[in-house]
């Protein structure tokens, strides 16, 4: 547990060095954030200038901590969160190249997440095993597709909460606190949650409001295999449906809008994701963030908690 308190303070203390380091070298490459057309149309010129890929530095810090603790588990674990960031990478890269708001195509880019899904989720299951819960095993034709569509689902989800100042990193953090309370008390779950605490802690504190540095889709997939990873190698598949809640609802609302509008031909939010809609029935982002993270942290917790407690009889 010694180690793990060391892990987090340098993991946060070296989160923001390159962060700061970071930001100041994308200014300086004029690495901005691609606003879309289509968007809600506040704050635009703010967030135009405002740097993106913050989650190179997650990547980075991946690594690191990869060479600090390179043993096999160590090398499953991480190996999810930084090809899901690699992902995300190429498509911010892409956009900054091309100036746009567009970068991935959608299709080529789902191919990709699937494929990497799979391959992560075979060797999870190879070395570990699959576990919906706590000594609830299940079988591979159940837990190979299903991990596979929490995987892709949970690097979109994560992706798409990605959308205000503080909003996505909050949320990940209360994540982290509630698979404190659901995971095994191993060594290297101390370790991974001390690294990921730390490096999300320190983007958090460039990302609040008004933030300095966007994540980019480099982040929010990194965080998003992250949280996979955690609950596979953990043996709670199921728990990502407590830690995931706020990602899911989200998620959720931009299908929902889609299937509306190609199917009925009319809205159901004023604006998908979720966020969104609020920003434009006149809430504050702040607001916004505060009110979703909070509903978040009481969801999340009392969806883990009846878990444990079903678990229990």
């Amino acid at each position: 547990m010694r180690y793990a308190v060391a892990y987090g303070i340098v993991s946060f203390l070296l989160g923001l060095a390159l962060q700061y380091v970071w930001i100041r070298a994308q200014r300086k490459l004029r690495v901005t954030h691609a606003q879309k057309s289509y968007g809600v149309g506040i704050d635009v010129e703010v967030k135009a200038s405002t740097p993106t890929m913050g989650g190179v530095v997650f990547i980075v810090l991946a690594l690191a901590a990869l060479l600090a603790k390179h043993d096999a588990e160590a090398l499953l674990f991480w190996a999810l969160p930084v090809a899901c960031g690699l992902i995300g990478f190429v498509d911010d890269w892409l956009k900054f190249t091309r100036r746009s708001s567009e970068g991935f195509r959608s299709l080529r880019k789902l191919f990709v997440q699937v494929i990497v899904a799979v391959v992560w989720v075979v060797w999870a299951s190879l070395q570990r095993g699959l576990f919906l819960w706590p000594g609830l095993a299940c079988p591979l034709w159940i837990a190979l597709p299903l991990s596979v569509v929490a995987t892709v689902g949970m690097m979109n989800a994560v992706n798409v909460t990605d959308g205000l100042d503080g909003l996505a990193g909050g949320a990940f953090l209360i994540s982290l606190a509630v698979l404190g309370y659901l995971l095994p008390r191993s060594e290297f779950d101390h370790s991974a949650f001390a690294v990921l605490f730390g490096m999300a802690a320190a983007f958090l504190i460039f990302n609040a409001r008004p933030a300095l540095v966007f994540m980019g889709d480099a982040g929010s997939h990194f965080l998003g295999g992250a949280l996979v990873a955690l609950c596979v190698q953990g043996g709670v598949i199921l728990g990502l449906v407590a830690v995931g809640f706020l990602f899911g609802v989200e998620l959720l609302s931009s299908a929902v809008q889609i299937a509306a509008i190609r199917g009925l031909g009319r809205k159901v939010f004023r604006m998908a994701p979720l966020h969104h809609h609020f920003q434009l029935m006149g809430w504050d982002e702040t607001t916004v963030t505060t009110r979703f993270l909070v509903i978040h942290a009481a969801c999340a917790a009392l969806l883990a908690a009846l878990g444990v407690a079903i678990s229990a009889l």
